[in-house]
């Protein structure tokens, strides 16, 4: 039990608190803190360990690294404590330092990701992508209800849109990578489907107003984001009432060449982990499944979860 006077003397420390503050932006390994911080190894986890052990920091092992972020659920009184301890030294040399130097890592994991992508764009039909298999691809198709208004998220190439667009009304295609929207944006044109439209976005940030779409899609661009919730919460927000998402993406797996080959950030999801995502969003009639498996080693499977946006009730 950690009590105020337990977390005002966690709080006490001057480098626990910069890692409170990092960590209540960006979820972060180690190795990153000690780039941030200018700091050894062993010095950030113990600091670490003693957040850990008054429950105000939260860990997640993937593969061999682990990362760690700022629980949000906490009391209220200690929530108060540490929101109070952050605020008072917000504008002070270290932190605005701290800051400084998170930004230029989060700048280096997207560029990582759009230099993968980028390098790959025009060669997604040719080349190898763990998860990216027809029988997937064709069992997400078959959900789809004609005439309706589809987002897909992640859309890279669009090999999935380009097969949708034929039926849909209308079809929007996000991608990050500038390359990729480019080429996506000649194939659409190049095979007439004037109702598929790319726009450069991140599937954290979707540059789409709320309750616009029927069909939200994540077609394994889920372990690509940075923050998996805020791309489900985000799919839940431009989906009409009634509406439906479909995501795509791999079981979890312990192949961290994964990391280097395809600019992964997460090692796939367990299915409890995806229908977590799901329902903290708010979605209804949430399902997670087994979809296919890749004989050939590591041996990825690929999930499909789908979930309702709920309908408006009558008034």
């Amino acid at each position: 039990m950690n009590g105020p006077w337990d977390i005002l003397k966690t709080l006490s420390d001057p480098t626990r608190v910069r890692l409170l503050a990092l960590l209540s932006r960006e979820e972060l390994s180690v190795a990153e803190l000690q780039e941030i911080l200018a700091m050894g190894q062993s010095r950030i986890s113990s600091q670490l360990a003693l957040l850990r052990s008054a429950n105000l920091v939260s860990d997640r092992r993937e593969g061999k690294n682990a990362f760690y972020s700022r629980r949000a659920d906490v009391p209220a009184a200690t929530q108060a404590l540490v929101v109070a301890a952050l605020g008072a030294v917000t504008g002070s040399a270290p932190m605005q330092a701290d800051q400084s130097n998170l930004e230029r890592i989060l700048q280096r994991r997207r560029r990582t990701q759009e230099q993968y992508f980028n390098l790959i764009a025009g060669r997604l039909g040719r080349n190898y992508c763990p998860g990216r298999s027809w029988e997937a691809i064709g069992r997400l198709a078959l959900q789809l209800t004609p005439a309706i208004d589809i987002a897909d998220l992640g859309a890279g190439e669009g090999l999935v849109s380009q097969l949708l667009a034929r039926r849909a009304r209308q079809v929007w295609c996000i991608d990050s990578s500038p390359r990729m929207v480019e080429v996506g944006a000649a194939l659409a044109e190049k095979n007439g489907l004037a109702n598929l439209t790319y726009r450069l976005g991140d599937i954290e940030r979707v540059p789409l107003p709320d309750a616009s779409v029927d069909l939200a899609i994540l077609s394994q661009a889920l372990h690509h984001a940075r923050q998996p919730q805020r791309a489900v919460d985000e799919a839940f927000r431009i989906l009409r009432p009634g509406g439906q998402l479909l995501v795509l993406d791999l079981n979890a797996h312990t192949f961290e060449q994964a990391r280097e080959l395809y600019a992964d950030l997460w090692l796939g999801f367990a299915e409890g982990t995806l229908h977590g995502f799901l329902k903290q969003a708010g979605f209804h009639k949430v399902e997670v499944s087994v979809v296919a498996r890749e004989e050939a080693e590591p041996g990825f499977e690929t999930l499909l979860a789908s979930g309702t946006r709920p309908p408006v009730a009558p008034s």
